[in-house]
């Protein structure tokens, strides 16, 4: 036997080298698993949060039977089936067109639509289906979106938006009626730690600058023109929400539920590859008309 004259901080390690100690050999995996955990050492080109989003859409089977849930306990040695559909949710949709060349290709976002998948697997049809995506519009706010069709494109047009040199207009109707005409909103907002999805006003926040505009009202709610200078997530509903106006159909800041979100990208002014300033416009969603 060879022995080693090294000393060892861990005791038993020392006398496992020095041969003082049965090395055993590692233990026999469990004879029961969590489905997800088991889902993993099959599918090992899905990451575990993908997997339980399958196995939460119905996408998978235990023998032949729907799985329940993604911690359920499953044996080894049973069949699991794995049916993604390829057919998209919402297959048909293709926004409108506004402007088109060999760079860029502008389009009017319906609300609903996502700008682009959140991991690695996405049941929907996403403007990044379309393009190359260079900035975004919450899933529920409508209007105009600028992609790219080549990364080339897709950081020049980036670039502008972090130089915040893209002036961009939008359209909202919200609760109430603000009582100043119009002003500058200069608040910074912060993540709310109690609920991470959300944003809030906070003095130790980023900067975010929104100018308002009371275009008209009634008793009961106000069209505003909305030109953020910074473009933080929510900054607009988040500022409106803290002057106690929020957008109608806001489900998260707001108090007046209705069919969608009104909030429109009404506008966009940006800088074409070759040095074209260009100004980008479209209509109101018929929603607007029926309020107002």
């Amino acid at each position: 036997m060879i022995r080693t004259g090294k000393k060892f901080s861990k005791p038993e390690m020392s006398r496992v080298i020095n041969g003082d100690v049965e090395i055993q050999s590692a233990p026999e995996k469990p004879e029961k698993m969590r489905l997800d955990h088991l889902m993993k050492e099959i599918y090992k080109s899905y990451n575990r949060s993908t997997l339980q989003r399958f196995i939460e859409s119905g996408f998978v089977t235990v023998d032949g039977v729907p799985a329940l849930k993604a911690n359920q306990k499953i044996e080894r040695g049973v069949k699991i089936g794995l049916n993604v559909p390829e057919e998209l949710k919402n297959a048909d949709v293709k926004p409108e067109v506004i402007y088109e060349d060999e760079n860029v290709i502008v389009m009017n976002k319906p609300s609903g639509l996502l700008s682009e998948a959140k991991g690695e697997y996405c049941p929907e049809r996403t403007l990044a289906d379309f393009g190359l995506i260079a900035h975004r519009l919450d899933r529920d706010t409508s209007g105009v979106v600028i992609l790219a069709k080549n990364e080339e494109v897709q950081k020049f047009l980036k670039k502008q938006f972090q130089n915040r040199t893209v002036h961009k207009t939008y359209y909202a109707i919200v609760e109430g009626v603000p009582k100043l005409q119009e002003a500058k909103i200069d608040l910074p907002i912060s993540r709310d730690l109690k609920r991470p999805t959300t944003f809030r006003v906070d003095a130790s926040g980023k900067e975010a600058v929104t100018y308002y505009k009371v275009l008209k009202s009634d008793d009961k709610h106000a069209l505003v023109e909305l030109r953020p200078v910074s473009g933080r997530t929510h900054q607009l509903r988040v500022h409106m929400k803290y002057l106690g106006h929020p957008i109608v159909g806001d489900v998260v800041y707001g108090n007046e539920k209705a069919g969608r979100l009104f909030l429109h990208a009404k506008a966009l002014e940006i800088t074409l590859p070759g040095g074209k300033r260009v100004t980008f416009e479209t209509d109101l969603p018929k929603e607007f008309g029926d309020v107002f």
